[in-house]
């Protein structure tokens, strides 16, 4: 059997075909204006990416309820598009899919994650508030039965929009702590319903969303889930349950597995620690892939009791990592913030003329502050780093703007411009003339 590499191909079980193990995961971008509608600057950074090599494309967050934005910027398909959007989703979905290159739409609701500034009452599973200082987050309020059943129809609606208007697959976002995630977690999920209580019951909008979705798009387009390895927190969603979720997630048909974990207050997804020292975190060996990969743990026991593809995100930045990771049977290499700088950075590894991405990321690692070491104190570690990654959404202000990126940008500058592009983003959405970030 020949050996799998990441200019291999991978056909899905729905029929498509990835060009190569390589794809850009979902990072926020921020660039839709203050309606939800795709600007050209997001239009400009998925014509840099679709250039840049990878097979698959995955958005960040496309949200299925205006009112439950993952943060302000993000593209909007809470109902049928305007004339006016639609040209702008189509623009959007042509620069993505150029080169032979496969766009999917991630597909979420923020829950109870959604910003105080956007709704000061969001929906989620239970009246469970994030356990954050500063009050970034409003109260949530408890979702009733036939909310839950909207919001599921309401992710099917918008796989059908994407369809329609240019993506080859969707990915439904069940990760880092959104809603789907949180009905997943105990600690956020007390419900005593249908939808409370055993894991069969909390991971049912989940397998219900995936179910219909499936059912209701065209076979050959992809459906996939990103799903966490662990919530990383005393309480939550275990490896072992998401190992049974991942299970039934393959009887009904996905086509691509994303390995991730944690939440806002366990944000391992990222490679920090949570607010709790003691809650259980990712084990590292001294091995090149588990220094470089988050959840390769997850991933080889996850591929044990699964056949169905599975794509791996975080920390992995070495071609022997990679290449390790495809043969333990991982079937995706995810790459996330290395392009936030270089759009392009894939290539290099495609064509072997770089063994490795691009080395800025481990030199912002050692810069003091924001980057270095982390703070005692809570809410200065929050702040910290949370304007570690505003770092990266200024980057996308940058590109999309037609800039290059700015390495050397300070943290508490881009969280300036950060909070102050979300303010005016927030402003215009509750009247006036539209905003663009760019």
């Amino acid at each position: 059997m020949a050996t799998t590499t990441i200019q291999t191909p991978l056909t899905l079980p729905c029929g498509a075909v990835l060009k190569n193990r390589l794809a850009k995961a979902a990072m926020t971008e921020g660039l839709a204006d203050s309606r939800g509608v795709p600007t050209v600057g997001l239009v400009r950074l998925y014509q840099g990416w679709a250039e840049g090599g990878c097979g698959l494309l995955i958005t960040g967050n496309v949200i299925i309820d205006a009112d439950h934005l993952e943060r302000p910027g993000n593209v909007i398909l809470a109902t049928a598009p305007t004339p006016e959007a639609e040209t702008a989703l189509r623009a959007w979905t042509q620069a993505g899919t150029a080169n032979g290159t496969h766009l999917w739409a991630q597909i979420s609701h923020a829950g109870r994650q959604t910003q105080k500034l956007v709704n000061p009452n969001p929906k989620a599973p239970s009246a469970v508030k994030l356990g954050l200082p500063g009050g970034q987050f409003g109260e949530p309020q408890a979702m009733s039965a036939s909310e839950v059943e909207a919001v599921i129809q309401a992710f099917v609606q918008a796989a059908l929009t994407c369809q329609a208007i240019g993506f080859t697959g969707v990915q439904i976002h069940a990760a880092h702590g959104y809603l789907l995630s949180s009905f997943l977690n105990p600690l956020a999920n007390q419900r005593h319903d249908l939808y409370g209580g055993s894991l069969e019951n909390r991971a049912r909008p989940l397998l219900e969303a995936v179910r219909q979705t499936r059912a209701a798009v065209a076979p050959g387009f992809g459906v996939g889930v990103k799903l966490n390895s662990s919530d990383f927190q005393k309480g939550g969603l275990t490896s072992e349950d998401s190992v049974q979720v991942a299970k039934w997630l393959q009887e009904l048909g996905v086509d691509l597995l994303e390995v991730s974990g944690g939440n806002y207050e366990a944000p391992e997804m990222m490679g920090m620690e949570g607010l709790d020292p003691s809650a259980p975190r990712p084990t590292k060996s001294a091995s090149t892939l588990a220094r470089e990969a988050y959840f390769i743990d997850f991933a080889r026991t996850l591929r044990r009791e699964v056949t169905m593809p599975t794509m791996l995100t975080g920390g992995l930045r070495t071609l022997a990592g990679m290449q390790a990771a495809l043969e333990e049977g991982v079937d995706v290499i995810g790459i996330a913030r290395p392009l936030t700088i270089d759009l392009k950075a894939a290539n290099a590894l495609l064509d072997g003329t770089q063994d490795h991405l691009p080395a800025w990321e481990q030199q912002l690692q050692e810069r003091p502050g924001f980057f270095g070491p982390k703070s005692p104190i809570k809410l200065i570690r929050t702040i910290q780093g949370f304007a570690g990654i505003y770092w990266y959404y200024s980057q996308f202000y940058r590109l999309g703007r037609g800039r290059p990126a700015e390495p050397n940008l300070s943290p508490l500058k881009a969280m300036g411009e950060v909070t102050g592009m979300s303010g005016r983003l927030i402003k215009a959405r509750k009247g006036g003339a539209p905003v663009s970030p760019v």
